[in-house]
């Protein structure tokens, strides 16, 4: 039975660039009140609070297209993606016919809404639109890449990150989304090429933060350490997270969450940090220490992990032979993320014990 704990790594693909769009707005107007404090309630993904906010906003008349947007925002949120895209295609329709910046914001939802449920041609068409409009849009060639290599196109996903690349090619953290999601396909060494192309061409230039990070991509651990420790992880979040991935992948458990824990002292509002913190001191068969960093990440305010931590937290109980605990909280994320397949094998194995 499976009982993977998951990691804090970004899963490449949609995952960030949606929730980057939740918490930033991608240049949505002004909203009303209710719409207003139900896209608050979006970014602290209450969804269910969301949605009730955006149905006080319609029966108050505040503008439907912002929050059937943010209506389609919370669906998203809730992966019930027929519904998102019901709401985000109405606001769409509600627009002045005049292309504005809330219709590319729209999009890109509507866009993400069709790769989860499989419309992927869907996809590739809003990218299209968007791109036929705006050419300079790099992370519309980043996200029509994904698609396509859904699709199993590879040639074309690989044209589209060459461009998204050449027109950004500083841009780390996109390279690295490129080589996660070519690695999560079966094209690693393809992933690579970029990873190294972008340490050549940058050497003079690139800081030891952003080429330990590569190395440690690369699979390049000794180096990824050596860069890494010129930094202050004591203070420096990023530092402090790569560097420790870089002693787990080396096998020194006890020294990465020695490295997390030091974190914690300075900063505790980074849910990834405890994440980790939690991995490692599982690793260790430390379960209870392991669950008390789950669950202090849990009660971070706006935390962007929560999926991950809740399933974490589940498999800590499990080791810990709190199996009804387990069962328990497995039956209610259940209800918040229905489409893991994980989830629903490790819950159908927790009913037996």
């Amino acid at each position: 039975m499976e009982r993977q704990r998951r990691k804090g790594r970004r899963i490449a693909g949609f995952a960030v660039v949606l929730l980057c769009a939740f918490l930033a707005g991608c240049g949505a107007e002004a909203a009303p009140s209710y719409t207003k404090q139900g896209m608050e309630a979006v970014a602290a993904l209450d969804y269910e609070k969301a949605l009730a906010l955006f149905q006080t906003a319609e029966e108050n008349g505040e503008e439907k297209r912002l929050l059937y947007r943010g209506m389609g925002l919370a669906y998203l949120g809730k992966t019930e993606y027929d519904a998102a895209i019901t709401y985000l295609e109405a606001a769409l329709r509600l627009g002045s016919g005049r292309v504005e910046n809330l219709d590319f914001d729209i999009n890109y939802y509507l866009a993400t809404a069709y790769y989860k449920i499989g419309r992927l041609e869907d996809a590739v068409r809003v990218y299209d639109a968007i791109l036929g409009l705006r050419p300079e849009e790099t992370n519309a060639y980043y996200l029509r890449g994904c698609v396509k290599l859904a699709e199993g196109n590879f040639e074309a996903a690989q044209a589209d990150f060459d461009t998204a690349v050449a027109q950004d090619p500083k841009n780390y953290d996109r390279m690295i989304r490129i080589y996660m999601v070519l690695e999560e396909y079966g094209y690693k060494e393809a992933g690579q090429i970029y990873l190294q192309n972008a340490m050549q061409e940058n050497e003079k230039s690139i800081s030891d933060y952003d080429m330990g990070r590569i190395c440690y991509y690369m699979g390049d651990y000794e180096n990824a350490r050596s860069f890494l420790e010129r930094l202050k992880t004591a203070t420096d979040y990023g530092a402090a997270l790569y560097l420790g991935r870089t002693y787990e992948a080396l096998g020194d458990y006890n020294y990465a969450a020695s490295i997390y824990a030091g974190y914690t002292e300075y900063d505790q509002t980074k849910a990834e940090i405890y994440n980790q913190l939690g991995l490692c001191r599982m690793q260790l068969g430390e379960y209870q220490t392991a669950l008390d960093a789950f669950q202090t990440a849990m009660n971070i305010e706006g935390n962007d992990m929560m999926q991950t931590l809740k399933f974490n937290e589940i498999i800590t109980y499990e080791y810990m032979g709190e199996y009804k605990t387990a069962a328990a909280l497995m039956n209610s994320y259940l209800r918040s993320y229905p489409d893991d397949d994980a989830a629903k094998r490790e819950y159908e194995f927790l009913q037996t014990r």
